[in-house]
């Protein structure tokens, strides 16, 4: 069971796909994982010009670092997700992605359209952070 509770807001908006806060105890034990990219085993980076294959990508791999420190996506207490696109439907097309990935557990998040990021042909990053007991 996770230690992550999320946090409604009567008084703001609920067209935001997600809870607004999460709390984690004192006790919990906070994971501070490094931006998931979309990278191949090898190194390459997978689904060149594909937001929503290349957000999938960073998905397995947040799932793969979050199970490394014994942990799941229950678990995460709050999301940012990066998009190198100044197109507000890539950021959409992205956020789909997540989103679906969440189900149930849907965390804080913010999504944003950046620059650049730091791979060849990369235009996805999500960070998290989690909590377990």
């Amino acid at each position: 069971m996770s230690v992550v509770s999320l946090i409604r807001a009567e008084h703001l908006s609920d067209a935001a796909e997600y809870a607004y806060a999460s709390s984690v105890p004192a006790s919990a034990k906070l994971l501070f994982l490094a931006g998931s990219c979309p990278l191949n085993l090898d190194g390459s980076t997978a689904a060149v010009g594909d937001v929503a294959g290349q957000a999938a990508k960073c998905v397995e791999n947040l799932v793969i670092a979050l199970e490394a420190a014994g942990a799941t996506l229950a678990d995460v207490a709050s999301t940012r997700v990066l998009v190198a696109s100044s197109q507000q439907s890539d950021l959409v097309t992205a956020w789909e992605v997540v989103r679906a990935a969440f189900g149930d557990h849907d965390v804080p998040s913010t999504l944003l359209g950046v620059t650049v990021l730091g791979y060849d042909d990369q235009l996805v990053e999500i960070e998290a952070t989690a909590a377990i007991a």
